[in-house]
């Protein structure tokens, strides 16, 4: 589980309701209408620009932002560096037996087609044709979250102007001028808090990730292709290593 997304949702949370319960009127925020025009009216806007089945699987993109597979970058150095070994003093074909045994999918698909003796040119293409699709992929739930992020204010605004139409209806009476204001402007104040709190920084989170996810695979294509040249362990190892933040790298050493 990320703690930092939910420290984050979670802290802003209260410091939007504390602040709110310190103003002495807490009820006036509740307003059912104002909500529905704000998150229907995002969610109608998104489901116009996206695919169905695209806005349907947003659930399974929350869960990145919310539950990361932590990746040690380090140990799975150690892991191709292992490789590189056994393939330089026993040959590729030596590895066979060890490919199913590599844990990361990229990285066994990689060691596969060299053992196979699939040319180099063609293992770097199928790969980074495979980690493009990821990015789209990935990039597509980001920008679902972007849109949701860029309507909800949008539809805040609709709902202010709908409200003040409504309250202009009533200019006669001084009385209920001021309460209209305050419900018109609610929808405002929904929009700019679900895109700042909620659906930009997860589209952030998600941009994180992604980057994240493919600068590994990025290094595990290196790592493949220097096996197969039967490039020296220790290249290798010094090679990969230039992938990792300065912090790990003291770390290693």
């Amino acid at each position: 589980m990320d703690l930092a997304t939910i420290i984050g949702i979670v802290s802003g949370v209260a410091l939007v309701v504390t602040t709110i319960v310190m103003g002495g009127s807490p009820k006036i925020f509740i307003h059912v209408p104002s909500m529905m025009v704000v998150f229907g009216g995002a969610t109608a806007a998104t489901l116009i620009s996206f695919q169905l089945k695209e806005v349907l699987g947003v659930l399974n993109v929350v869960r990145k932002a919310f539950f990361s597979e932590s990746i040690d970058n380090v140990a799975l150095i150690n892991r191709i560096v292992e490789l590189s070994k056994k393939a330089r003093k026993e040959g590729l074909l030596a590895i066979d037996k060890e490919v199913n045994q590599i844990e990361d999918a990229f990285l066994r698909s990689g060691m596969e087609m060299v053992v196979d003796g699939t040319e180099p040119e063609l293992i770097r293409n199928i790969m980074e044709t495979e980690l493009s699709y990821l990015m789209e992929r990935h990039k597509r739930g980001q920008d679902i979250f972007s849109a949701l992020g860029e309507y909800a204010p949008a539809f805040g605004m609709i709902g202010t102007l709908i409200g003040l139409i409504g309250m202009l209806q009533n200019l006669n009476d001084p009385t209920q001028i001021g309460g209209g204001m305050a419900v018109a402007l609610i929808t405002t104040f929904y929009g700019a808090l679900a895109a700042n709190l909620v659906f930009n920084p997860i589209a952030g989170k998600l941009k994180n990730r992604s980057e994240e996810e493919v600068l590994v695979k990025e290094m595990i294509i290196e790592g493949v292709l220097s096996i197969q040249f039967g490039e020296h362990p220790n290249t290798i190892q010094r090679k990969l290593m230039n992938f990792l933040s300065p912090k790990q790298r003291v770390f290693e050493e």
